[in-house]
């Protein structure tokens, strides 16, 4: 095929970068992560995209009195200045943070602060306006290669197995009600009420819960909570005080002290069902107990793997960090808050761990939210550092791989899992989770170790999704893994 010379000028022209902005720009650092830019348009500017504008709208605008297309050039800038100064200030404004973002070298971490509709483009001279940014602190990367770590080991003994199967088993078990008195290893059923003297603050009905030393809440954690409710029974109410967590979301209640009252309506006992032939079949099409036993061994080396990658990370982050001594914006913190939990729970998703476990960390998250966070952003923006001056990214492999791996966990489809990540906008957060992840392996090829014993963590606390003063929490989202046996035989299969 023959292409013109007027196709090829065309071609030529379509591919030739935009001309950069005659831009003057001003940054004051009011903090390590915070940026106040001032941006002043030239007036060429403003013209040059008000004539790229009119370029385009001439050869299609309609002015009575002409056909389509054919009104002056002046008629048509004279009737359309007004409708078209909107979609100039939009580009120019696009373009001039863009361009300043780039010229003055800072990574922005949030979307630029400003007001749009307050910000007005003249009929004459320059246009200026000001925005404030959140941006990655400037520092120099810590050497990271040659670090002497320790890594977890641990072989699991057949008591950690029954005691771990038991616990998966108790998901197809039969709950019946007990009259006598609640004892270790019972379940509570639950009414309870938080009062601030005589203002009612929430309550949870019909909560149950197993006896556990700790009982977790999204603010605040009852602790003794086995010696309260150990020998009551239905009917019975335990009287108690807790004291809000400092980071709680209604300000208003934070390290408060605050009254709570348990009224057990009902004390319940699990039966677990008996490893008959018919049931292992029904429940994942194992062969027979010792194939079961297998299967839950692979689930806790799974776990165990999860421990020592999060044990590494953690001593790795601590060498990287322990001369990151910039401060971050509390208000930074809180928005970025959610992000960290978002990566927090897809790390644990893709381990296998059960919902109580998650949502217990979910409440310890939010209980220490600007600390965990603060932590967590400093050691995102050293590892990202790091990914970057090694060409290090999340490639769509990546991805695949980790929305198969929770799609496991789940029992769901790749697919159903990639709509809902996407739905809640979390994709983002399983980036910084793969690239995090191939930075601290980069890391780790270039240490040493030596072998350190692995203690499995106390199982001393049961979680309850919600909040003290009242506030809304983000659901869970639903996962059937970690007390499925359905799903661990899978696993086994694929080993």
């Amino acid at each position: 095929m023959v292409t013109s010379e007027t196709e090829l000028a065309s071609e030529e022209s379509t591919d030739q970068e935009k001309p950069k902005l005659a831009l003057e720009v001003k940054v004051d650092e009011p903090s390590a992560c915070q940026r106040h830019v001032t941006v002043t348009v030239s007036r060429d500017d403003i013209e040059r995209y008000f004539k790229e504008a009119f370029d385009d709208l001439a050869p299609k605008a309609e002015v009575p009195g002409f056909r389509a297309g054919r009104a002056p050039r002046k008629l048509v800038e004279s009737k359309f200045r007004e409708q078209m100064s909107d979609q100039v200030k939009g580009s120019l404004l696009m373009d001039s943070v863009t361009q300043a973002s780039e010229d003055c070298d800072f990574s922005a971490i949030s979307e630029p602060d400003f007001d749009f509709e307050a910000i007005a483009l003249p009929d004459e001279g320059p246009m200026t306006f000001e925005f404030d940014v959140e941006v990655r602190p400037n520092f120099d990367v810590p050497e990271w290669k040659g670090l002497k770590l320790e890594r977890q080991v641990h072989e699991y003994s057949d008591e950690e197995i029954d005691k771990h199967l038991n616990t998966l088993l108790t998901r197809y078990g039969r709950v019946t009600t007990k009259e006598s008195e609640a004892a270790a290893g019972d379940q509570v059923t639950l009414n309870i009420t938080f009062k601030d003297g005589e203002t009612t603050l929430s309550t949870v009905e019909g909560e149950t819960v197993e006896i556990k030393p700790t009982l977790s809440f999204s603010n605040v954690n009852l602790e003794g909570f086995d010696e309260l409710v150990l020998g009551a029974k239905a009917g019975d109410t335990k009287q108690t005080k807790v004291t809000i967590s400092s980071e709680a979301e209604n300000e208003d209640l934070r390290d408060k002290e605050v009254s709570v009252e348990l009224e057990v309506t009902a004390v319940k006992r699990m039966d677990l069902p008996e490893l008959t032939p018919t049931f292992l079949d029904k429940i994942g099409g194992f062969e027979d107990e010792d194939e079961l036993r297998e299967a839950v061994r692979q689930e806790l080396e799974r776990q165990l793997d999860y421990h020592q990658q999060r044990g590494i990370r953690q001593q790795i982050t601590a060498v990287l960090t322990q001369d990151a001594g910039w401060e971050l914006p509390p208000d930074l913190l809180r928005r970025q808050g959610g992000r960290e939990m978002e990566r927090a729970v897809l790390e644990l998703r893709s381990s296998g761990f059960a919902d109580d476990v998650i949502r217990q960390h979910q409440n310890q998250l939010r209980q220490n939210s600007l600390a965990s966070t603060q932590r967590a952003l400093k050691e995102h923006f050293i590892l990202e550092r790091i990914a970057e001056e090694n060409e290090i990214d999340a490639e769509p492999e990546d991805f695949d791989n980790e929305i198969r791996m929770i799609a496991q966990q789940g029992q769901e489809s790749p697919r159903r899992v990639r709509a809902r990540l996407e739905k809640r906008g979390q994709m983002d957060a399983l980036r910084n989770q793969i690239i995090e992840r191939k930075v601290i392996d980069l890391i780790t090829a270039e240490a040493t170790f030596s072998d350190t014993p692995f203690e499995p963590q106390k199982d001393d606390t049961v979680a309850i999704d919600h909040a003290v003063g009242g506030e809304q929490e983000e659901e869970l989202p639903e996962a059937k893994y970690g007390g499925d046996a359905e799903a661990l035989k899978t696993a086994g299969d694929r080993s």
